[in-house]
């Protein structure tokens, strides 16, 4: 019992200082999520292909994907490898341009305006994610509009891959920062960032589950009350500290813990993976380009027109990253129709598929609305499998097994608290989400009030 006491008295002192932050931070990124640039914002302003200046095809037998699009008013293939490796040909004959400051600047130009400087980097706050290490290095554009914009063109494909507005930026810094502990210098190598987030959080866990037994056992509920019939002893910031974390200690708690589960401890969630040999197959080829005169009949105003074979479906799709892509069958031209990924049961050694399943709206498990309708396949292996799968291009689109879904439970559902049903009502769910983070704002700043007269009293003496 002392040491439940003296963990929670004397690590509590710096742990409410990380809560009052991550609540208060939390509150913010309801409204200003980390920023973030779209597939289909990235090709804003992309200009459309000049098909009369488009020549022979290029022979890439082993490609898993081939996209034409243009390249500073030339058109260009962009070959990718089933390895992961990307070539870009010239498709009108010559040299292709690099990915310098001018090509830079003309890019962001047409995408929104005028530029103000152009800045090679290699990552900033904005950029440090694993995510665009295959666009590094980067070139920063800061466009003269009144939104303070900043745009990354990528130097391997010469598109914008990331976007920030100055006020995206200053409430970033008040947001997803300090929330996500993500400060650049820190974030930079991913194992020291996880293991200072496990090493954040870890006491404040210990802290939360001290103060919810201290606090339980400090309440009176029957006949033997405290003086005046209260329940608790306390009075003043004692007070409110201890009845906001009764009020919310199973919410509370919940959050800290989901939160440091967030980064995956010992990597107990990581899930498996399909052999990296099944991977190569099911991404399939993409197949010979050809009928180029027929599809700049189809399609004269397209901005990307795309080869891939994903499933053994081989398709062409038209401006794949716009919202609503127009799939085409490579042999005969025709609007592509959804069909059943047999093959996707290689991607499963071992296992039998036992459902196939229509999903069209999100659930417990899938709730990105935008990638909506799939084809969910279970499986009947040990690590029971789910394979969410595109049904007109046959991509994969995500693996689940079970140590994912019960991850999908323990930290994301629990964290963001995007149950379907509060997530359709959005005032319901911003609500909920103000109700338990100002409790928990009233349980930390009391916390570090006490904290802060716990340290003085000892000078008081003297």
């Amino acid at each position: 019992m002392r040491l439940a006491f003296l963990t929670h008295r004397w690590v509590g002192i710096v742990t409410c200082l990380f809560f009052a932050m991550w609540f208060a931070s939390g509150l913010v990124m309801l409204y200003v999520p980390y920023p973030s640039l779209k597939p289909a914002e990235s090709w804003k302003g992309a200009q459309p292909i000049d098909w009369a200046r488009v020549g022979r095809a290029p022979v890439a037998p082993d490609a898993r994907r081939i996209t034409l699009e243009m390249r500073d008013a030339a058109p260009v293939w962009r070959i990718e490898s089933r390895d992961g490796d990307t070539r870009i040909l010239s498709a009108g004959g010559g040299a292709v341009a690099p990915v310098d400051a001018a090509l830079a600047a003309r890019v962001a130009t047409r995408f929104a305006g005028s530029v103000r400087h152009v800045k090679r980097i290699v990552d900033d706050q904005w950029t440090v994610a694993n995510g665009f290490d295959r666009h590094r290095p980067l070139w920063k554009v800061a466009l003269a509009d009144a939104a303070g914009t900043e745009l990354y063109i990528s130097s391997l494909i010469g598109q914008p891959v990331q976007r920030t507005t100055q006020g995206q930026r200053f409430w970033n810094w008040l947001g997803s920062v300090p929330h996500w502990i993500y400060p650049t210098v820190l974030r930079r190598d991913r194992e020291t960032w996880r293991q200072a987030v496990m090493w954040v959080a870890g006491p404040c866990i210990a802290v939360a589950l001290t103060g919810l037994w201290i606090g339980i056992l400090r309440l009176r509920v029957g006949r033997r009350r405290y003086r005046g019939g209260r329940m608790t002893p306390y009075r003043g910031w004692m007070l409110w500290h201890h009845v906001s974390g009764l009020a919310g200690a199973a919410m509370l708690t919940t959050w800290i813990v989901s939160g440091w589960l967030s980064v995956d401890p010992g990597h107990a969630f990581a899930g498996g993976e399909a052999p990296a040999a099944a991977m190569r197959a099911y991404a399939g080829r993409a197949g010979q380009p050809h009928d180029l005169d027929r599809l700049a009949r189809i399609a004269p105003d397209a901005r990307t027109v795309e080869w891939s074979g994903d499933a053994g479906f081989a398709r062409i799709a038209i401006d794949r990253a716009a919202p609503h892509p127009h799939w085409l069958e490579q042999a005969t031209l025709a609007p592509a129709q959804a069909a059943d990924p047999l093959r996707a049961a290689m991607l499963v050694p071992g296992g039998r598929r036992v459902a196939r399943e229509w999903l069209a709206r999100p659930d417990f498990y899938w709730t990105d609305a935008t990638r909506l309708p799939l084809w969910r396949l279970r499986f009947d292996d040990a690590a029971a499998t789910w394979l969410y799968i595109d049904p007109v291009s046959g991509a994969l689109v995500e693996r689940q097994d079970g140590t994912r879904r019960a991850y999908r439970w323990v930290y994301t559902l629990l964290h963001t608290w995007d149950w379907p049903w509060l997530t359709a009502h959005c005032w319901v769910w911003t609500g909920w989400m103000w109700l338990w983070s100002l409790a928990g704002l009233i349980l930390s700043i009391s916390g570090v009030v006490l904290g802060q007269r716990r340290l003085r009293r000892p000078a008081r003496g003297k």
